[in-house]
């Protein structure tokens, strides 16, 4: 008897690519939506004929939405992955040479931050008869290198297309690791710009629907006894909660948890948030950039738990956060090899199983939180709100309005389901300490990376994700120089967001970092070249912000004092469109210190006085705290 012919569809390799992604879903907890819901692009040489053909004619159920910029498209997506807690992301399609190695600066912020996006970058000719067209590389011992072998090392999955039946294998492992929390990040597959318009009968079940399940990993319960037991031991334990609690939504039970056994929670950037209310255990953000009472009470803990967090440089203080002779460490995790960090016990687990499980474990246990750390606790979160009161959230004499005290006139201003974005410069570090994330008002940091240019359109991507709420891009003026052109993708999708640009002329957190470990000022502020010394050391450039943004179809308001942004906030909110609202600020004002150090050698030999003088304190301060964990 004969076999059953296979039913086929017969396509071009770019028509079955979009046909698929239009039937991907992922699904957790019961619930189902479109993994991939839209794609951006910027068509050219490589692209427009193949890829672009096939979304004219297969694209119905996958929009196809303009940016201004390849990079951004990419943060644009990061920015929507992250807002969808990792559930959901978007395609970027970009045309061959610069346009697709544009947006490796997009793939290494994903991938760093451990957020889904899929890039799809044009590639070269791969019957070869053309040569590497507008690709001239021509790797003098391998020819079959292109430019975007250059995104390999910055991705988490990487595959190119030579032939239309490729797709057959590459896109379910794309998918798979697009939806895996433990090895998600850029997924990057290079589409040869003749291979895209090749035709293959495609057996018509690959373009059935599909949902991918993202599961939540159980916690081993003999690494859940050993925990209870090293709590239990504990005399001063404390939580660093990472990016991990938000996205497995597993706030609540983070909570319950620190409340009921009296164990103070810090949070990381991706984890500002992770605490739902300032209750006695939210000691604020953890690390260099976060509160002083959280680094206080680090440096003295016996058990750290990590919680979702992958304890970054910044995180641990350069492994100077943990004074502590007999520190001990547990680390809850969907990733082993994080898991495995600082010699800690290993939790391999979704946050809130193993929080839960845990939860269950202490009260079979009868864990008891301790009245004395209670009441330590309780003293430093009152120290540092006094500090605050009386030093930050104040405008001081003689100088102008601090970026310090605007964040808390956009925290009184800001209403459930608000979010705020930020990425590089000082903001980031001040919004850290800084920002109220209780009563559903979000925070979006992205400093894994610390991606200039990823603000503006990582702010597209959390309104295409949240209709409702504010979405407040809180952006330096050096950064809004780098990359403002999305403010026009804003207008053109009507996809309001209000950009906030601190104006503070130049880089002003590296002229601290500078002044710190140099000791004198060179480089890092936008003044004009001085005829006297040839450097830039001349008065401050006058830039308009305001018009530039308004150039571009925002409206704008220029502000210079706390009434003036409260005003122009509470006005931006009743408007349907981008808003941009510049403030003028005090440039050499700061946060206060987190009590956490931080690694940056100063030159070992130098002429300079300040120099030699940071290099004593810098070898004196890492000889007494830095310390390897294992």
């Amino acid at each position: 008897m004969a076999a059953k012919k296979t039913e086929t569809l017969r396509l071009t390799m770019a028509q079955a690519l979009v046909k698929y992604l239009q039937l991907q879903y992922s699904e957790r907890d019961g619930k189902r939506r479109r993994l991939i819901p839209a794609m951006f692009g910027i068509f050219g040489h490589g692209n427009v004929a193949g890829l672009g053909q096939a979304l004219i004619e297969y694209g119905t159920d996958l929009p196809y939405m303009q940016p201004h910029n390849e990079q951004s498209m990419v943060h644009t997506a990061s920015g929507f992955a992250k807002a969808n807690l990792r559930l959901a992301t978007l395609a970027c399609a970009a045309s061959i040479g610069p346009g697709s190695t544009n947006m490796i600066t997009g793939a290494a912020t994903a991938t760093v931050n451990r957020l889904p996006v899929l890039l799809l970058p044009a590639d070269y000719y791969a019957t070869r008869h053309q040569g590497p067209v507008l690709q001239q590389l021509e790797h003098p011992i391998s020819m079959d290198v292109s430019v975007n072998d250059a995104f390999r090392p910055v991705s988490r999955f990487f595959d190119r297309i030579t032939r239309p039946e490729h797709l057959l294998t590459a896109l379910p492992e794309a998918m798979r690791v697009l939806t895996d929390p433990a090895d998600t990040g850029a997924v990057v597959i290079a589409l040869p710009q003749d291979i895209q318009a090749h035709a293959y009968d495609y057996p018509a079940s690959f373009f059935d629907e599909r949902v991918w399940e993202i599961e939540r990993r159980l916690p081993n319960p003999q690494r859940i006894h050993t925990a209870i037991e090293m709590i239990k031991a504990a005399q001063r334990p404390m939580i660093i909660a990472g990016g991990g609690v938000i996205y497995s939504e597993a706030r609540a039970e983070l909570q319950a948890f620190a409340n009921k056994f009296g164990i103070p929670v810090g949070e990381t950037f991706a984890g500002k948030g992770a605490m739902l209310d300032d209750t006695a255990m939210t000691i604020g953000g953890f690390g260099v950039t976060g509160t002083g009472s959280a680094g206080r009470l680090m440096s003295q803990a016996d058990l750290v738990i990590c919680i979702g967090t992958r304890l970054t440089d910044f995180t641990t203080g350069s492994q100077s956060a943990f004074n502590n002779p007999n520190v001990k460490f547990i680390s809850i995790n969907v990733n082993g090899h994080d898991g495995y960090k600082q010699g800690a016990l290993p939790i391999i687990a979704d946050a809130r199983e193993a929080l839960l499980a845990l939860t269950q474990a202490g009260e079979k246990a009868v864990l008891r939180p301790s009245p004395a750390y209670y009441e330590e606790i309780a003293v430093a979160k009152e120290e540092w709100q006094e500090l605050l009161a009386r030093d930050v959230f104040v405008q001081h004499h003689g100088e102008k309005f601090s970026q310090l005290h605007a964040i808390n006139v956009i925290n009184l201003q800001a209403q459930p389901g608000d979010t705020v974005i930020t990425a590089a410069g000082g903001a980031p570090g001040d919004l850290h300490q800084l920002w109220d994330p209780t009563d559903q008002r979000h925070c979006h940091l992205e400093f894994g990376f610390s991606c200039m240019g990823y603000e503006i359109p990582a702010g597209l991507g959390v309104r295409m994700a949240q209709p409702e709420g504010e979405v407040y891009v809180m952006i330096g003026d050096g950064t809004y120089l780098m990359q403002p052109t999305e403010i026009v993708t804003s207008v053109q999708e009507d996809l309001k967001i209000t950009v906030i640009v601190m104006n503070n002329h130049g880089f002003q957190i590296i002229r601290r970092l500078q002044m710190g470990r140099v000791g004198v000022s060179f480089g890092n502020e936008f003044r004009a070249r001085s005829a006297e010394s040839n450097r830039l050391e001349g008065e401050y450039v006058n830039i308009d912000f305001a018009k530039n943004a308004a150039s571009m179809g925002a409206k704008t308001w220029s502000v210079k004092d706390p009434d003036g942004l409260k005003q122009a906030l509470a006005e931006a909110r009743q408007e349907t469109g981008t808003c941009v609202i510049v403030v003028e600020t005090e440039p050499h004002r700061y946060g206060p210190s987190s009590e956490v150090w931080w690694d940056v050698a100063p030159a070992e030999v130098t002429s300079i006085e300040e120099t030699q003088a940071a290099r004593v304190d810098y070898l004196e301060t890492r000889a007494k705290l830095q310390r390897y964990h294992y």
